[in-house]
C-alpha cells in the first residue's frame, strides 16, 4: 500500500509545532493516550479513519497508535486539510492521505488508500468511509468489527442504512454523546464558524442581521455567539419545537423566503441539501454574505447560484463575489463548504479534546465488546460521558459535589414521600 499522499512533506516542521500546541491543550485525550500506552487495547488491530486532517485529529491518531493500533487517516473534506499537519504525520511514518484542494476523484482515492490497511475498526466524519466500504470495498466487511461516527450528517446516513437493512457492522454514534454535541457542536462551531466568516470578510457582526438556518445544537451555538456579538438573529426552521425554542431564546423566527430579504449574513446548519436556493439568492440584499456550517457543500445551492450569476470574481481567499441579474452582489464563503474549517482552523483544541476522547474510548469499547454487538447504531454510555466530563473538569481545576449514600437511596426508591 502507499504509505502517504500529502502536498509537501517539507512543511512537516510547522505541522509538528501545531500538533504540539494541540497536545498541550487536550489534557483529557493525553490522559487517555498515557493509559493506552500501558493497556495496549488495539494491539494487532487496524483502524482506518476519515477525518478533517487537523492538529487535533493528529493527536487522536497518535493516541490510537499509542494503544498499539495500526492507523490510517484520510481527509473527510476536500478543503479542510491542514497541509503542514498532514506533512508532519507523513514525516513520522503515519499512513496519511489528503491535501487541501483535492478533486472528487482524488478524495475517494485517498479514502481507498486509508482502507487498504484492511481495518478492524473505522472512525468516520460524515460516513463517506462507511459508504465506501458498503459500496465499492465490500470485501473488507468480513474484517470490520465496528465503527464510530463523528457528525450529525453521518448519523443521519447511518440510521437510514440501518432502517434499510444495509448497515453491515455496528456503529457508535459519537456525535450523540453529551460531551460531544453539547460542546463541540454548540461552543466549538459557535466560535469557529464566526472565526471563518471574519477571516474571509472582516465584516462587522454588531448591528448586522444574521440568519441561522436550522436550530439544532450547531444552530443554537451560532445564534448565541451572533447575539453576543451584537447581531440581530433570525432563525429559520422546519421543526415546530425547535422553532418555538428559538423564539423563547429571544430570536426572530420566520420562513427562509422572508428571511432571505432581511439577512446580512446567512449561515446554514441543517445537514440537509438546498436550504438556500435560487429564489432566496434573488431576494437577498446587495452585499449579503452566505456561508455553511453544516457539513457537505450541498446546503447552499451553489449550482443554481453559478447558473443565474452574470459575473463571478474572487475578492480575497475563500470569498467569491457573484453578480446577480438584478445587479446586486452576494458573497459566498469557502465555496459553500464548512466555513470554520476552510476559512479558519476548525474547533479549538480544548473542545475537540472531549470529542476525540469520545472517539478513542468508543473505539476501545468496540475492541472489548464487538462480539456481542450487532449491525446497528449504538449510543455511547452515560458512564463514558461522565468520565470524560470529570477529566475535563479536573484539568480546569474544577471540583463538584457527590451524592451522599442517603441521597442515592432516596433517588433510587419510591417509599419516601414529602
Amino acid at each position: 500500500m502507499i504509505n502517504h499522499r500529502v502536498k509537501d512533506i517539507k512543511q512537516a516542521k510547522q505541522g509538528k509545532l501545531k500538533i504540539a500546541w494541540a497536545e498541550n491543550h487536550m489534557p483529557v485525550l493525553m490522559h487517555i493516550q498515557r493509559e493506552f500506552k500501558k493497556t495496549q487495547p488495539f494491539k494487532n488491530w487496524k483502524i482506518a479513519t476519515c477525518l478533517h486532517i487537523t492538529k487535533e485529529s493528529a493527536v487522536l491518531v497518535k493516541t490510537l497508535v499509542a494503544g498499539g493500533g495500526i492507523v490510517s487517516l484520510a481527509a473527510c473534506n476536500p478543503l479542510s486539510t491542514q497541509d503542514e499537519v498532514a506533512a508532519a504525520l507523513a514525516d513520522e511514518g503515519y499512513h496519511v492521505y489528503g491535501w487541501r484542494g483535492v478533486s472528487t476523484k482524488e478524495y475517494y482515492q485517498n479514502i481507498n488508500h486509508a482502507l487498504d490497511i484492511k481495518p478492524d475498526i473505522t472512525i468516520d466524519d460524515a460516513s463517506d468511509l462507511v459508504f465506501t466500504v458498503h459500496t465499492t470495498r465490500i470485501e473488507l466487511l468480513k474484517n470490520i468489527k465496528g465503527g464510530c461516527e463523528e457528525t450529525t450528517s453521518g448519523i443521519h446516513r447511518l440510521h437510514a442504512m440501518e432502517k434499510a437493512g444495509a448497515l453491515k457492522y455496528p456503529m457508535i454514534a459519537v456525535n450523540d454523546a453529551r460531551t460531544k454535541h453539547l460542546f463541540d457542536n454548540r461552543y466549538g462551531t459557535g466560535q469557529s464558524a464566526f472565526d471563518g466568516i471574519l477571516r474571509a470578510t472582516n465584516t462587522l457582526i454588531a448591528g448586522s442581521t444574521v440568519v441561522i438556518v436550522g436550530y439544532g445544537w450547531v444552530g443554537k451555538g451560532l445564534a448565541s455567539r451572533a447575539s453576543g456579538m451584537g447581531a440581530l438573529v433570525i432563525v429559520t426552521e422546519v421543526d415546530a419545537v425547535a422553532a418555538l425554542e428559538a423564539r423563547m431564546d429571544g430570536h426572530r423566527v420566520m420562513t427562509m423566503s422572508t428571511a432571505s430579504q432581511l439577512g446580512d449574513i446567512f449561515i446554514t446548519a441543517t445537514g440537509n441539501k438546498h436550504v438556500i436556493t435560487q429564489p432566496h439568492f434573488q431576494h437577498m440584499k446587495n452585499g449579503a454574505i452566505i456561508s455553511n456550517a453544516g457539513h457537505f457543500n450541498i446546503e447552499v445551492d451553489t449550482v443554481a447560484l453559478e447558473k443565474i450569476s452574470k459575473k463571478k470574481v474572487t475578492i480575497r481567499p475563500n470569498l467569491v463575489q457573484y453578480t446577480l441579474p438584478n445587479g446586486n452582489h452576494v458573497y459566498l464563503i469557502a465555496e459553500g463548504r464548512l466555513v470554520n474549517l476552510v476559512s479558519a482552523e476548525g474547533h479549538p483544541s480544548e473542545v475537540m479534546d472531549m470529542s476525540f476522547s469520545t472517539q478513542a474510548l468508543s473505539a476501545e469499547y468496540i475492541r472489548k465488546n464487538h462480539q456481542t454487538m450487532s449491525a446497528k447504531v449504538y449510543n455511547t454510555t452515560a458512564a463514558q460521558d461522565q468520565r470524560i466530563a470529570l477529566l475535563k473538569l479536573q484539568s480546569m481545576n474544577i471540583h463538584i459535589d457527590k451524592l451522599t449514600p442517603e441521597q442515592i437511596k432516596y433517588l433510587s426508591s419510591w417509599q419516601e414521600g414529602t
